[in-house]
């Protein structure tokens, strides 16, 4: 995982408040955990949000793959999109130019039947962000989505790692695997 800093500090924090919670769950992957890590609640909070912009930009730059180097950043539809846009607006407050898309999970059926919404990705270098992965799987559909339209994938950052499998299924596909926090770093089992 990242190094600290103070941003990254409070987003833990936030992100334990606004986004952790216990009980019973089955999760997209399929897997199921006595907690569940709803990071759409700290990315659409309004101090929380602005600080997963930053501390993911961070991350990227800090991994080689920052403005200059990633034209866009996008992923499945609807863990990537606050994300996305959260990194969009950090690169617009540093005066730097970094776009975001969205990746629905089929084409639409009518108007333009895009599957990718936002600036065009084709022949561009793009990020696949996501909320929070476990297996990988909404990250894989985004890779694929963004290759089929003509973008270069560069790599993949997630906001949290649930640590069960995604690494590696992200790894597998020949791309670098970025996480900002772990559940260690959240102080979760």
């Amino acid at each position: 995982m990242l190094t600290n800093d103070a941003p990254k500090a409070r987003l833990a924090e936030l992100i334990r408040d606004l986004s952790v919670e216990r009980g019973d769950f089955t999760l997209a992957s399929g897997q199921t955990s006595s907690f569940y890590v709803d990071v759409r609640r700290a990315a659409l909070h309004h101090e929380a949000g602005p600080l997963i912009g930053h501390v993911m930009l961070d991350a990227l730059e800090e991994h080689g793959l920052g403005p200059g180097d990633v034209d866009a950043v996008g992923g499945l539809t609807m863990g990537a999109d606050p994300v996305a846009i959260a990194i969009m607006h950090a690169a617009a407050s540093r005066g730097l130019d970094m776009d975001a898309f969205v990746v629905r999970k089929q084409a639409k059926d009518h108007g333009t039947k895009r599957r990718i919404e936002g600036p065009p990705i084709s022949g561009r270098r793009v990020v696949i962000v996501e909320d929070t992965s476990t297996t990988g799987g909404s990250p894989l559909t985004a890779i694929a989505a963004a290759r089929a339209e003509g973008a270069q994938v560069l790599g993949v950052a997630v906001v949290v790692d649930r640590d069960s499998g995604a690494r590696e299924a992200i790894e597998a596909e020949g791309l670098p695997y970025i996480a900002a926090f772990g559940l260690d770093d959240l102080g979760l089992p």
